[in-house]
């Protein structure tokens, strides 16, 4: 696929929320400055209860808000950037880092593929790898998310290519059931069709009823090997395995299991639910 700019396309609103983690996302701001601010507005939600100073940019918006999930995080960005009329979109994790060309490849695969969820291919930040089996050389090109499926009956969404060095295999645009919000492009004509995001999950699943709720709706999910950014995995959340993970992952996986499994399933969710498991 070629890329291009569309002259017709507004900025690309760049939404991501902070909590706490100044440090983290002041390093996602910086890796924005050498690309051409015409393309994009960022916009931060910071939930955080004692507000820190951000770098002021003409390209940011830092608005302040209640920490009442990263979903209400996301919808605040999404109705911060509707009110500047800007209606492409782009939710990503403020522990990421991108490269010079990121933008132009996001205006690309929304402008190629509208009324759609897109993810990209999400790599491991250097050193934040989760096994350290990894030659140095590869350092940076191993992949932590290159499609997604939802397993319904452990009620699981799953990674494709995860842990994976990256030679490739995973370079052909498709269709995927599950697209994580870590990075997530899409425009106006899904808000309009599905709503803001489900501020019941609090963290954890709400990317994933998201795009079941873009299926029902007969929203293609599209995986865009194209669009590529570095993860330093879980550091706004205390890191992999942490008990605030831990805890949000269970109760949520519940949630969105009774809100979309298969009759079965659910069963077996309400019994370990019943039993504490």
């Amino acid at each position: 696929m070629s890329v291009h700019h569309d002259k017709n396309m507004k900025k690309i609103a760049i939404l991501t929320v902070n909590y706490r983690n100044y440090t983290v996302t002041r390093e996602f701001i910086d890796c924005f400055a050498p690309i051409k601010s015409d393309d994009f507005h960022i916009f931060i939600a910071d939930l955080s209860e004692r507000k820190e100073q951000l770098p002021e940019r003409p390209w940011l918006s830092v608005i302040p808000a209640e920490n009442k999930g990263y979903a209400h995080g996301v919808n605040v960005g999404i109705e911060a950037a509707l009110k500047q009329d800007l209606d492409h979109f782009v939710v990503i994790n403020n522990d990421t880092r991108v490269e010079k060309d990121f933008v132009k490849h996001v205006k690309n695969s929304l402008m190629h593929h509208p009324k759609s969820l897109i993810g990209g291919k999400i790599y491991y930040e250097k050193g934040y790898e989760y096994h350290d089996k990894y030659a140095k050389e590869e350092s940076g090109k191993v992949l932590w998310y290159a499609g997604g499926i939802v397993d319904w009956k452990n009620v699981y969404t799953a990674h494709r290519g995860v842990d994976e060095v990256d030679h490739g295999q995973y370079d052909a645009f498709m269709q995927t059931p599950f697209i994580t919000g870590c990075l997530m492009l899409f425009d106006h004509a899904v808000v309009s069709a599905i709503g803001l995001w489900d501020e019941r999950y609090f963290l954890y699943y709400e990317d994933a009823d998201y795009c079941e709720r873009a299926k029902q709706k007969h929203i293609p999910l599209y995986y865009d090997p194209s669009v590529a950014i570095w993860h330093k995995n879980a550091q706004s959340t205390g890191g992999a395995g942490s008990s605030l993970h831990q805890h949000y992952q269970k109760k949520n996986r519940f949630i969105f299991g009774l809100k979309y499994a298969p009759f079965y399933t659910k069963l077996h969710l309400l019994k370990n639910a019943l039993l504490g498991r």
